[in-house]
């Protein structure tokens, strides 16, 4: 690491040092001139007569000036003025052609720049010359390392606690990552201390300092992208075992040392050329001689980036797969030459768009990925513990949302775009630029709010979904609450997420420079003549919100009004649906319901009746019902569901063929049905063990008078209406009785 890093700054400083320059560092002012001039700059005349001089310029080219308006010569991404729209495509072709002269022209002068650079920069130096610096740089680094491996012998519990953590479970292989992640973030902070800290305690000439200190900084850099990249990746000379499973991202262990190898180098050349050009105008370079410095670098990160994707191992042999292999080397290649072109252009705002369309839906792609992997289902030996799907959707949004921010603020600062206010001297380049980035904000302030609220009630939903009574099935136990929850969560969801899309969109449209008080204004009269040309659906929704405040049902009970009859399935703001338990489903509006029977909260009582012939002893008959009841009471199958357990009240009549005994039994709603069937089958199997008879109907028919008593009976129609009639008879009886 320690070469890896050395040899870049190494080139960096000999580059500084002893290659050639461009312009004389400004000569130094005295301060009491400096003084007066802030002092003739703050005179109001003066500023008077600047901005009179502004204005005429400004009218002598026939357009105001904006400003920070880049002087003639630089390098500017200004966009026509509203009034030359029909001259854009041309402008960008004077600015792209001014930019490439600039380049050509500046080149052969840079010579002579490099060389009065080194000329002061020696001076300056004397006392250390180049080979002090470089053995400053080398010595500060080498302390750095040092501090590291002391940090990383002192850390071995902290090792030994990471490798410990399971990789079977979600929350082991967060644990592991987190834990790298740490371990890495102590280990840069060490080599910070160890060279640039150490630096810092000693003096040293202003030019030395800020040279060493900023290719220290560089170094620093360049370590922690190696060690986040070798925490996030595991590459192969970690020799973990089963690395591919404790990984951040679901890719091979070829292309995870590719990756290693690669883009540790490119990001320590990128930091290299960033310190340089820190120093660079310092030392007395001027902005046309960075320029055709920066393509300079730019070409060496080109070769670099084209290098790692050609190189980069392919996951598979079958042809198929090797031609999308190639196809999207080429396009990536494509991709990345487009990019060297724009900036050698100098279209810079296109180029960072076109930087950002790519990395950024790239990066949001392997961040979701790698979430999902990370937090996947665990193994069978673990009992494939689970992380809920939306706290993984709520963690994935936050990224992407925090993620996506960054992207747009830094866009933001590098476009020069002042998000805070709006200017009649801005483009309409500006504006549009402006307005998409806070409509992406907000929108996505939006989503990550929703999924939130979202997350948090179908947590709370997270019940068994509860069904209609039938008669072959156990109805399932509500909690009150959670029946509650269940009634009042999808309404109060529905109406959030109206509330947030209104006023995401009013802020988009804020943001965009539309008046929305009038908006408002308008939206208001026209819901008051909704509401006078919609009675019928306002006497809805009214109606449902006072039957939600009574609480008058839930979902999953079972209600009864007028000649509707089912088990509450769902809301809207206007209507309920009934579930029939022969599979009907009803849609009602809450106007139309009036009163509601509610079978379905707190307890039910169930009476029913018994008939026992006429010489059974009633009080032993008593007995044996409350035993069965109690044996029942205490069943497993029935016990959650008994409130008070099955007796006898007492004699209800004397029927036609037998005594008729009412019992009744207490139970939580639906919890009778089996119940009963069970009673029915235990009673029948006791009375039948103790002797008890249980009478049902039947018919004496006498013979003939006259001493005709075997002569066969003649069955005439008058005796069979007569038994029709007696059957029907008890029949209804039987049924006015059971009600």
């Amino acid at each position: 690491m320690f070469i890896l890093i050395a040899r870049p700054l190494v080139f960096g400083i000999a580059l500084l040092l002893a290659g050639p320059a461009q312009a004389q560092a400004p000569a130094t002012v005295p301060p009491d001139r400096v003084k007066q001039l802030f002092e003739l700059l703050d005179d109001p005349s003066v500023k008077a007569w600047v901005a009179e001089q502004r204005n005429k310029d400004a009218g002598s080219t026939g357009a105001p000036a904006p400003a920070g308006a880049s002087p003639a010569g630089a390098s500017s991404d200004a966009v026509a003025k509203p009034g030359q729209m029909n001259t854009m495509a041309s402008s960008t072709l004077d600015r792209i052609k001014h930019h490439i002269e600039r380049i050509v022209r500046t080149l052969p002068l840079l010579q002579g720049q490099f060389a009065r650079v080194r000329t002061e920069t020696m001076d300056d130096m004397s006392s250390k010359g180049s080979a002090g610096v470089f053995m400053l740089i080398a010595m500060f680094i080498a302390a750095g390392v040092a501090l590291t491996w002391a940090t990383y012998r002192l850390t071995r519990p902290f090792r030994l606690w990471i490798i410990g953590q399971p990789k079977d479970t979600p929350i082991g292989r967060a644990k592991k990552i987190g834990g790298r992640t740490l371990y890495s973030s102590l280990l840069i902070v060490s080599f910070a201390l160890g060279s640039a800290g150490a630096f810092m305690l000693f003096d040293w000439p202003m030019l030395i300092r800020e040279i060493v200190l900023t290719f220290l900084m560089a170094a620093v850099v360049t370590a922690g992208a190696r060690m986040y990249l070798a925490a996030m990746l595991v590459p192969s000379f970690m020799k973990v075992e089963n690395a591919v499973e404790v990984r951040a991202l679901p890719i091979t262990n070829e292309t995870a040392d590719h990756w290693f190898y690669w883009l540790p180098r490119i990001v320590g050349v990128f930091a290299f050329f960033a310190a340089a050009f820190t120093l660079l105008p310092g030392l007395g370079i001027d902005p046309d001689g960075m320029l055709v410095l920066s393509t300079g670098a730019d070409f060496v990160l080109l070769l670099l980036l084209l290098l790692a994707v050609w190189r980069r191992p392919r996951t598979q042999r079958d042809g198929a797969h090797q031609t999308g292999h190639t196809g999207a080397t080429w396009l990536l290649t494509a991709y990345f030459v487009a990019l060297f072109l724009l900036r050698i252009a100098g279209l810079n705002i296109l180029f960072w768009f076109t930087f950002a369309a790519f990395f950024l839906p790239l990066t949001v792609v392997l961040t979701q990925r790698g979430v999902n992997f990370v937090l996947r289902p665990g193994s069978e030996e673990a009992g494939r513990p689970t992380i809920p799907a939306v706290t993984i959707a709520v963690i994935d949004r936050a990224v992407r949302m925090i993620l996506i921010l960054t992207a747009a603020y830094l866009l933001a600062r590098v476009w020069g775009l002042d998000m805070q206010s709006m200017r009649d001297s801005d483009t309409t380049t500006t504006l549009v630029l402006r307005g998409l980035i806070n409509v992406m904000v907000i929108a996505l302030a939006a989503d990550f709010g929703w999924s939130i609220i979202k997350a948090l009630i179908e947590r709370k939903l997270g019940i068994e979904t509860p069904h209609a009574v039938t008669d072959d099935e156990e109805v399932p136990i509500l909690d009150p609450q959670q029946a509650r929850l269940r009634t009042l969560l999808p309404i109060i969801q529905n109406i959030l997420l109206a509330v947030i899309v209104v006023m995401a969109v009013l802020m988009m449209l804020a943001s965009m420079g539309i008046e929305i008080g009038p908006l408002i204004a308008g939206a208001g009269v026209v819901g008051v003549a909704v509401g006078f040309g919609a009675q019928t659906i306002v006497k809805d929704v009214i109606s449902g919100v006072f039957f939600l405040l009574d609480d008058a049902f839930r979902v999953g009970e079972y209600i009864t009004s007028g000649r509707y009859v089912g088990t509450v399935e769902s809301f809207s703001l206007r209507s309920v649906k009934l579930r029939h338990h022969r599979g009907p489903l009803f849609t009602i509006p809450f106007g139309e319901l009036g009163a509601v029977q509610n079978q379905s909260r707190d307890w039910v009582t169930d009476k029913f009746n018994i008939t026992v012939g006429y010489d059974t002893d009633i009080d032993f008959a008593r007995r044996l019902i409350k035993r069965i009841g109690l044996e029942l009471a205490e069943d497993p199958e029935f016990k959650h569901w008994v409130l008070s357990p099955i007796k006898m009240q007492g004699v209800q009549e004397f029927g036609e063929y037998g005594i008729v005994l009412r019992v009744k039994v207490t139970t939580r709603p639906g919890g009778a049905f089996n119940m009963k069937r069970k009673f029915y089958v235990r009673l029948r199997q006791v009375f039948k063990e103790q002797g008890i008879e249980l009478p049902f109907p039947t018919v004496h028919v006498e013979g003939l008078q006259h001493g005709a008593e075997n002569a066969p009976l003649a069955i005439t129609p008058e005796l069979k209406m007569a038994v029709a009639q007696s059957h029907t008879s008890r029949r209804r009886k039987k049924t006015s009785t059971t009600e």
